[in-house]
C-alpha cells in the first residue's frame, strides 16, 4: 500500500488555550506530535512553544489530509476554536489519546 492509500492526520497545536494555535498534517501523527514537542517539528511550533496537541481528524488519504489543512488555515481564528472546542472544550493535550 502506498503512503497516499495509508490515510493522513490534520492536527492543532497550541500553547495555551485560545492562543497561538498551528494546523498541520501528517501520515504518522505520533511521530509528528512528539517532533513538535522535540522543537523539531516546525520553525512556528518551536518558536512559539506550541507542545499540546488539541484537535485532530483521520482522513482516508493523505492527499485530503493535506487539503483539509489548507481549508482550516483560511478559516477565521475564531471558526478554528470552534472547531477545537466541539471535541475538545477545555483544551486538553491529546497527546497521550494518540499513543493508546
Amino acid at each position: 500500500m502506498d503512503r497516499e492509500q495509508q490515510g493522513g492526520w490534520v492536527y492543532i497545536m497550541a500553547d495555551r488555550y485560545r492562543w497561538t494555535i498551528y494546523v498541520g498534517s501528517t501520515a504518522d501523527l505520533a511521530f509528528r506530535i512528539t517532533q513538535h514537542r522535540d522543537g523539531q517539528g516546525s520553525k512556528f511550533c518551536a518558536e512559539y512553544g506550541l507542545t499540546r496537541l488539541v484537535w485532530m481528524e483521520l482522513l482516508p488519504t493523505m492527499q485530503e489530509a493535506m487539503d483539509q489543512e489548507k481549508r482550516i488555515k483560511r478559516w477565521r481564528r475564531e471558526w478554528k476554536f470552534a472547531l477545537v472546542e466541539k471535541g475538545n472544550p477545555d483544551w486538553r493535550d491529546l497527546f497521550d489519546d494518540v499513543l493508546k
